[in-house]
């Protein structure tokens, strides 16, 4: 039987990694000072209850390029892509001045509800701000220096497509804080968006990283990118649709948090290419407000922009598919059913 990706004792292991970092990382802060041992125990807990996607598309691109089941290695290495990954969104959800994440409050809003719990000096917003950036800067830090530890021979050529990882990311992030200062966005500028901020970033790096580890050739991390960006951007586009119409108690964040915040999604811009003059005036008044969450998410819907997503969804599906197969033998059951939870999720 093939190794599959989405291996339960897989994500269990990432989880004791996580655990067992932050541990030696809370005695080193510590001897710092009592106030720091507040960042680890922020920092455990929010990796707590992830999904864990990023560690296994890095174990999927290690297992189809001929890595071995059971190597520690590969478990420190996928596990280093959390931090960046939390390091994200911890400042994402500081820029977006989201008030939960995962059904919990964001760190900014848990420090700043520190500050007042305690009655601090100062201002309690300004100190949930700065905790949030700090914090999101030493999970940054972190996701190198666990990743530097996982002992394996082509650790080099990991660290080579984790750099560009990042720098992709921060590029997608601010081609989505751009976008919102702008009118509109067309569909394949908000597609763009999807590729950087979230598709490279999600899939196509982490199994570049997990193959690149295992000593794999250009081929194959070209093969590997066939099936990443359409299944990247298949996530993001879910991801989007579950942002307007999700159920906030599976999703962990208030339905319509991306109208509020004036998100130019490719749901939103599919809207303003489907609907006609006065559902454009609409989503010009509307959307980046509270009071317009209702009436925009409904245009996204009668519109047919909502449809059209959908089966954009779908045909990302089965580009991806196709390329799973390509990668020959064994790969549908490595990487399948990691796929199928990318993209059909309820959050």
């Amino acid at each position: 039987m093939n190794p599959r990706a989405d291996d339960p004792e897989f994500r269990t292991r990432i989880d004791h990694t996580l655990e067992s970092f932050v541990a030696a990382q809370r005695t080193l802060l510590a001897d710092l000072g009592p106030d720091l041992e507040g960042l680890a125990d922020a920092a455990i807990e929010f990796v707590a209850g992830g999904k864990r996607l990023r560690p296994q598309f890095c174990y999927a691109g290690w297992l189809v390029a001929g890595g071995a089941r059971d190597e520690p290695g590969i478990v420190t290495a996928a596990a280093a892509l959390e931090w960046l990954q939390a390091s994200a969104l911890v400042h994402d959800d500081l820029m977006d001045g989201s008030d939960t994440r995962r059904g919990r409050p964001s760190v900014h809003r848990a420090f700043e509800a520190l500050h007042r719990e305690e009655a601090r000096h100062g201002d309690a917003v300004g100190f949930g701000t700065s905790a949030a950036v700090l914090l999101g800067d030493l999970m940054l830090s972190w996701c190198d220096e666990l990743f530097r530890s996982n002992g394996l021979p082509h650790t080099d050529a990991g660290f080579g497509y984790l750099d560009r990882c990042k720098t992709e990311v921060v590029a997608g992030q601010f081609l989505d804080v751009a976008g919102q200062t702008r009118e509109s966005l067309s569909v394949a500028e908000a597609m763009k968006v999807v590729r950087y901020k979230s598709a490279k970033y999600t899939v196509e790096r982490p199994l570049h990283i997990g193959a690149a580890l295992a000593g794999a050739g250009p081929d194959l991390i070209s093969a590997l990118t066939d099936v990443a960006l359409p299944l990247g951007e298949a996530f993001q586009l879910r991801d989007d649709v579950l942002g307007v119409f999700g159920d906030p108690e599976q999703t962990g964040k208030p339905a319509g948090d991306d109208l509020r915040e004036g998100k130019r999604t490719v749901l939103v811009a599919r809207a303003a290419e489907l609907t006609d003059d006065t559902g454009r005036g609409l989503l010009r008044t509307s959307l980046g407000t509270s009071e317009g969450v209702d009436a925009v998410r409904d245009l996204i819907r009668t519109s047919g922009a909502l449809a059209a997503v959908e089966e954009d969804i779908a045909g990302l599906e089965a580009a991806a598919d196709e390329a799973i197969d390509r990668l020959g033998p064994g790969a549908r059951d490595i990487i399948g059913p990691l796929a199928l939870t990318a993209t059909r999720r309820t959050r």
